[in-house]
């Protein structure tokens, strides 16, 4: 049973809101945003203004329509079975988000382990190493057999790649100290904790900026350093986009639990930000260790 009014608790009505305009308009936003990322990218002029227009647009689209679900929600109109319904799109989102990056992860697997070792002359590769390659020698991490880019230098695993490993594992550990202050309804510890999760992801993007700086500045690794330039920036830019989302969600959550927002048997959102936080810290672990390490 359907209701947009009444009854808001009772649990055989399910909320359902009035039509929205926020889908349609974001969509749009979303279309320009990415027809003038592809724009900048081929270096057409008029390409960075224009995503810079469409991701602005976006931003406000996206502010308006969280708004009208966060009034939904203070307002009580959100019982047991939208609380479910919510829970199981959170699950599916971030399945979702597995599949996306184990399709970068398959794309890693595949240059080194099987492509690469073909171009070098393994198994049935030796006529196209012999034709096309001759000298080649398979070993990563490469910028493929034409060297395209020119040499390079990685970036050792020790260094800045450990520090920010040790900073989102912490950021892990504060969330969930975060999560039990709100479930006792200490509010002060919850604003501490959740405050210094927010800080460690923004320190975390100081150094992954830091870290790109350091690659295309002296060590000459960059988006067109052949494959390995290529899947390193994929990976790691994507999990840093990831990262900043997280961060922005959960500076929201905070200013939320700031205002009151939250009980502590009624805190779905703050948990759904707190899922997604620690899948972006799973996905770390393994570029960390698939990227850096390996």
């Amino acid at each position: 049973m359907a209701q947009a009014h009444a009854d808001h608790q009772d649990p055989n009505v399910y909320f359902v809101p009035h039509d929205s305009k926020w889908p349609l308009f974001a969509s749009v936003a979303l279309f320009i945003t990415m027809f003038g990322l592809a724009s900048w990218f081929n270096e057409v002029s008029w390409g960075r203004t224009v995503f810079f227009v469409g991701a602005a647009g976006l931003a406000a689209i996206l502010f308006k329509w969280f708004a009208d679900v966060i009034l939904e929600s203070i307002s009580g109109y959100y019982n047991k079975q939208v609380d479910t319904s919510f829970r199981m799109g959170m699950v599916w989102f971030i399945f979702s988000e597995v599949m996306f990056f184990a399709a970068f992860f398959g794309a890693l697997f595949y240059a080194r382990q099987l492509s690469l070792p073909w171009l070098g002359g393994a198994g049935d590769g030796a006529m196209t190493n012999s034709l096309l390659w001759e000298g080649y020698s398979a070993a990563w991490p490469s910028a493929g057999p034409a060297a395209v880019g020119g040499a390079f230098q990685t970036i050792p695993a020790w260094g800045l790649p450990l520090l920010n490993t040790l900073i989102l594992l912490t950021s892990g550990v504060t969330l969930t100290i975060a999560h039990h202050a709100l479930k006792a309804d200490n509010r002060r510890q919850l604003l501490v904790w959740l405050g210094a999760t927010v800080l460690l992801g923004c320190i975390f993007l100081f150094f992954q900026v830091e870290e790109y700086i350091h690659a295309y500045r002296d060590l000459n690794l960059t988006l067109g350093s052949g494959i390995y330039g290529s899947t390193f920036f994929m990976l790691t830019g994507f999990h840093g986009a990831h990262v900043t989302l997280g961060t922005i969600m959960l500076a929201i959550i905070w200013f939320r639990c700031a205002k009151g927002h939250f009980t502590k048997d009624n805190h779905f959102a703050f948990e759904a930000v707190a899922w997604y936080w620690h899948f972006v810290d799973v996905v770390w672990l393994a570029l960390f260790l698939f990227v850096y390490v390996l």
